[in-house]
């Protein structure tokens, strides 16, 4: 043990950035260098002959640590977190590296550790960003997973529940998309202090990549979760501000119960990603407890996902295009079509374009989805004859995210050419929740759109986040009220007071409005009574195939030419 003692190994060891501890077989704690009284808060005095298990928080089972000698004995080193008690009692998590040491003939055992908790110290800030997201200076996914296998060790000794949560920040790609990543990072760093300030002191959260995050928090009542997931949620109500721009996002959010919902970590964290995943298919801005039904959900829609991607790229028959009509409110005189994609799989059957849109836009299809669109369209028009009925228009969807996509104008350009050779008008709609994130360069974009005659409307309008101000300044034309307001028209009604509203908004701005969705005849006389100009729904008209529009907008010119 004399070469315990050397200098050199004293100036090696006493001022390493880690702290390390040397131990023999029986185990009894040998050396320890000075990290290791920072770390610990035991002095050198107070642990030397001890074994190493006076560190040790009562977190980990027997198997943890039979798992971890089995290792060194295979493998010859073990690595990973452990929950340490500091001398003042308090827990931490600490990563631990420990490996054999053979010195004249005898075996030690090396544990060189650093609180992973701490991101204050200089000297370990290198060491932590294998375990931190440098972004955020959140945990990571592997430590967060380390924390949770942690945790759930504690719980099966003690029997107390906690949750897993899964959170997604919704419409998050469109400010890459649309901003650029530099300005998305912004975001990001702002959306984490949002989840951070729902947690309390012993909860954990962790970025796991891109634009989700997961958290550990304890439950102390029966009404613990649903408090915490909605403050979660409501967290995003307001909008996400850098560089004095608001970025308006939502967070889905998803749940799993220990030991209710799964009994290992990879169980929890899974359940509650597929929590999540339903709180998605529920509309978003919204939170989910796992659910087996859910979770078989959440399995249809990951095969509809897939079976889309395959549709798109070997199957366009599968996809074709209705057109459903706008009409004048006051003459009832048509004003236009709108073309919508339609998508029939060999197996799922007809899919709601609510159902495939989004996921198109999610998983980075839609322009392949707009081809589609496009063809659809300009086949139907191909033998359309010119020049009749002039003044009406044909809208046709596009999301907000191929604004700047560069194959944009040159797969529309042709469409929009042929659709003035009949006489008529191109117009565009995009929703309003993603018109709110648009760039400068975006919004300089549809502007151009305008000088070319091309109509641009807002879709789903009364569903965002508009200001006046900011409405003031989009290069639009149209608004098109939700049909969530007409379909609740009627007396004295909130809905019917918003829809007054609008349309005095859209009056002061020179703007014109169409009311979608109207079913029913007192819906119509509403919506003639507040003078709104344009209209479409199943009252007037469903949807339907070119032929049958085709046909009577043909039988309709003879008839006004007669």
């Amino acid at each position: 043990m004399q070469a315990l003692q050397q200098q050199d190994f004293r100036a090696l060891v006493d001022n390493h950035p880690k702290a390390i501890m040397l131990a023999t077989r029986e185990p009894r704690i040998l050396y320890v260098n000075e990290k290791f009284r920072s770390v610990t808060g035991y002095r050198s005095d107070e642990v030397l002959g001890q074994p190493p298990s006076v560190l040790s928080s009562g977190f980990h089972s027997r198997e943890f640590y039979q798992s971890m000698w089995r290792a060194i004995g295979h493998k010859g080193r073990w690595e990973g977190l452990v929950w340490n008690r500091r001398k003042n009692g308090e827990t931490y998590p600490q990563w631990l590296m420990i490996y054999p040491v053979e010195h004249e003939n005898h075996r030690f055992y090396a544990g060189v550790f650093m609180d992973v908790g701490d991101m204050t110290a200089d000297d370990e800030r290198l060491a932590s960003l294998a375990y931190y997201d440098p972004l955020t200076e959140l945990p990571n996914r592997a430590l967060f997973q380390e924390f949770l296998k942690a945790r759930v060790s504690q719980r099966a000794k003690d029997g107390q529940a906690f949750a897993v949560l899964y959170i997604d920040l919704d419409f998050f790609k469109s400010v890459n998309d649309l901003h650029g990543h530099d300005c998305g990072d912004r975001v990001l760093q702002q959306a984490a202090l949002c989840i951070q300030s729902v947690l309390r002191r012993g909860d954990v959260v962790a970025r796991l990549s891109g634009d989700e995050f997961a958290a550990i928090i304890e439950l102390r009542n029966d009404d613990d979760l649903q408090s915490v997931c909605q403050r979660m949620v409501q967290s995003f109500r307001a909008p996400v501000i850098v560089d004095h721009r608001e970025y308006f996002l939502s967070s889905s959010v998803g749940a799993a119960v220990y030991p209710d919902h799964g009994g290992q970590a990879s169980e929890l964290l899974q359940n509650a990603d597929r929590a999540m995943y339903a709180a998605k298919l529920a509309g978003r801005a919204c939170f989910r407890v796992y659910d087996a039904v859910d979770t078989e959900q959440g399995r249809q829609a990951e095969l509809l996902s897939e079976a889309l991607i395959v549709s798109l790229k070997t199957a366009p028959e599968e996809f074709t295009v209705v057109y459903q009509p706008q009409y004048h409110l006051d003459t009832g005189k048509m004003a236009g079509l709108e073309a919508l994609l339609r998508w029939t799989h060999p197996e799922f059957g007809a899919v709601s374009p609510a159902d495939f849109v989004p996921i198109a836009e999610q998983r980075g299809h839609i322009h392949e989805l707009t081809e589609h669109l496009v063809r659809c369209i300009e086949s139907d028009l191909s033998e359309f004859p010119a020049s009749f009925l002039r003044g009406l228009r044909l809208a046709l969807n596009i999301s907000a995210r191929q604004i700047t996509d560069s194959r944009l104008e040159a797969l529309l350009n042709p469409l929009f050419e042929r659709i003035r050779a009949v006489g008529w008008r191109p117009e565009i709609e995009i929703t309003e929740t993603h018109l709110m994130n648009l760039s400068r360069q975006c919004l300089d974009r549809l502007a151009e759109f305008c000088e070319q005659g091309v109509v641009v409307a807002i879709d789903d309008f009364g569903t965002g986040y508009s200001s006046l101000a900011y409405l003031h300044t989009l290069p639009v034309q149209v608004l098109k009220i939700d049909r969530q307001f007409t379909q609740r028209l009627g007396g004295e009604s909130r809905d019917s007071r918003i829809v007054s509203a609008i349309l005095a908004i859209a009056d002061a701005l020179e703007l014109e409005v169409v009311a979608e969705g109207i079913e029913n005849a007192e819906q119509h006389a509403k919506l003639r009574e507040l003078k709104c100009q344009r209209g479409q729904g199943y009252l007037m008209a469903r949807p339907a195939p070119w032929r049958v529009w085709s046909a009577n907008l043909i039988d309709h010119s003879q008839e006004m030419s007669k």
